[in-house]
């Protein structure tokens, strides 16, 4: 061999050495951290939690309802600055009425009850209850004469005696849902019929019904401006839309977000906008066709959550949010009634493929594809959902907690039914465990573990927890329980049910009302690979970080 070529041999030999990848080694799992680092906001809180009727009262103040966080808030008409006026649970509203002599009448539409105090420092009355879904409400200026419609959960126009001495009287029946409504200077009752797609006035003596415009996708208030003018909130399309009265003529002023829930028109013209999914106010000024922001947020009432490598997903009651858990950007999915298949979610569950949503409140879980988030299948007539995980041969489990048990739903249209566990003391949030078992927090203060094998009996980790909700387990295999009731997070050994504190005074554990259950808004938690906890907080509507410290 030429030396020349056995030198060129001994060059490629040597780089060929010196380029051999070095033998992979396995990364190891981070460990269980010394402590943790103090919560960290991911995702800003906002105020509200949805916001949908508004008035403006005879001192000028701007006045907010919330059905979920069941207040009553005042808006600064200058600042967006909010603050609570009537607090839970009798200050629930998703409509808000000024009277004549400046009275203040507003609907808890989930007790089904309506409320009034003459002024501030009066006492709350109540003029009506059994009225399930009581939504909207107006007073007629000339007489005092206060109306209300069931809308939802019922179908109904009605007039309340103001003393609160006599039952509703009965306008009129199943209108298709007489939503955000005003009383006009005539005494008639101006407002859209929200299933279909009409804007109406009626007669409150006979309920004689006149259509006045239609072709709206879900008209969901309106408003008299006395110009001759109906401006109308259409919840799906987002469009603000002023209609002629004497010519039935609409225009669109304004395209804002869908999800706008209702309106109210100050003296001087100014038109203020709720949006319930992003938990904003905006003032819309019609001599110049422009709006500005007073209030909003990026998250509307986050409940469930999970997280798979850097995306948080985000059940947010009003929406269905993807969350980049490096800087906080948020990102629709669903919003309510622009997509009408997504029915207030409060818990959502991952696979690979799959996503599922629940919802307590309509008893009913969501299946969603991952790669399209197209609709599957929707699962309805539970008995209130409020957590699912889609399993990865297709089947899907979900928790109820009305009847305390853990049901694998599989086959067409999800029909077969299996009975996983029962006898829960109500179950709120579940994950897989790295071990296959199905782990869940029951409400009456337990995690418990719940083999899907029937390997061995369920059996409890921890007991004596304060309402725990949320749950994840971590890289190390411990779990990370949200106890709302005590407003902490703790992490739990499974193999002994040891515990310690993770975070304490945690914006957590929103109270339900009446009759409600009582993990009423899930915490949401979830663990990232590097053990960062991730948490959603029903207080005040932000998503926090908390980092581990070793």
């Amino acid at each position: 061999m030429p030396r020349a070529i056995a030198a060129l041999l001994a060059s490629l030999l040597a780089l060929g050495a010196c380029t051999v990848p070095a033998p992979r080694t396995a990364i190891s799992p981070p460990t269980r951290p010394a402590s943790w680092g103090p919560p960290e906001a991911l995702v800003a809180p906002s105020s509200f939690s949805g916001v949908h009727g508004l008035a403006i009262d005879r001192q000028g103040r701007l006045l907010a309802g919330t059905v979920v966080g069941s207040q009553l808030w005042e808006v600064d008409r200058g600042t967006g600055a909010a603050r609570v006026l009537i607090d839970a649970p009798d200050g629930q509203a998703d409509d808000i009425a000024v009277g004549p002599r400046g009275e203040l009448a507003w609907t808890n539409y989930l007790t089904g009850t309506v409320r009034l105090r003459e002024h501030d420092g009066a006492p709350m009355r109540v003029l009506a209850k059994d009225l399930p879904g009581i939504n909207s409400l107006d007073f007629d200026r000339r007489n005092g004469k206060l109306y209300a419609s069931q809308v939802f959960l019922g179908d109904a126009l009605w007039e309340i005696d103001t003393a609160g001495q006599k039952p509703p009287r009965l306008i009129k029946k199943d209108m298709g849902g007489f939503n955000g409504f005003e009383v006009g200077p005539d005494g008639l009752l101006y407002g859209p019929l929200w299933f279909k797609g009409q804007v109406v006035k009626i007669d409150p003596t006979d309920g004689r019904l006149t259509v006045i415009a239609e072709g709206f996708q879900v008209p969901a208030a309106a408003n008299l401006d006395g110009k001759g003018n109906l401006w109308v909130v259409d919840a799906r399309s987002g469009e603000l839309v002023r209609v002629e009265l004497a010519s039935g003529r609409k225009t669109v002023a304004k395209q804002f977000k869908p999800s706008i829930d209702n309106l109210a028109i100050a003296p001087e013209g100014t038109i203020f906008i709720s949006n319930m999914a992003d938990n904003s106010v905006e003032a819309f000024e019609p001599a110049t066709g422009t709006s500005r922001l007073l209030t909003g947020g990026k998250l509307a009432v986050p409940a469930g959550l999970k997280i798979d490598g850097d995306m948080l997903f985000v059940a947010d009651i009003f929406g269905f949010r993807q969350v980049d858990a490096r800087t906080g950007a948020v990102r629709d999915i669903f919003r309510m009634q622009r997509d009408p298949e997504l029915e207030y979610p409060f818990g959502v569950g991952l696979s690979a493929t799959r996503i599922a949503l629940s919802s307590w409140f309509s008893g009913s879980v969501q299946l969603v594809d991952r790669k399209s988030f197209q609709t599957i299948a929707v699962l309805h007539g539970l008995k209130a959902p409020v957590d699912a995980i889609p399993m990865p041969d297709g089947s899907l489990i979900y928790a109820e907690i009305a009847t305390g048990s853990v049901t694998r739903a599989s086959g067409p249209k999800f029909e077969t039914r299996q009975l996983i566990a029962s006898g829960l003391g109500g179950p709120v949030q579940m994950v897989l465990g790295r071990d296959g078992a199905l782990y869940l927090t029951e409400a009456a203060g337990r995690l418990t573990r719940i083999p899907l094998d029937a390997s061995a009996p369920l059996r409890v980790i921890a007991n004596g927890l304060a309402l725990p909700e949320g749950l994840a387990q971590t890289p190390w295999g411990s779990f990370i329980v949200a106890e709302s009731a005590a407003r902490r997070l703790v992490e739990i050994e499974p193999a002994n049910g040891t515990r310690r504190t993770v975070a304490e005074n945690l914006p957590i554990g929103l109270p339900g009302g009446a009759g409600l259950p009582p993990p009423y808004v899930p915490t949401g938690v979830a663990v990232g690979a590097d053990g960062t906890i991730y948490l959603s907080a029903d207080r005040n509507n932000g998503l926090y970080r908390i980092r581990p410290q070793r």
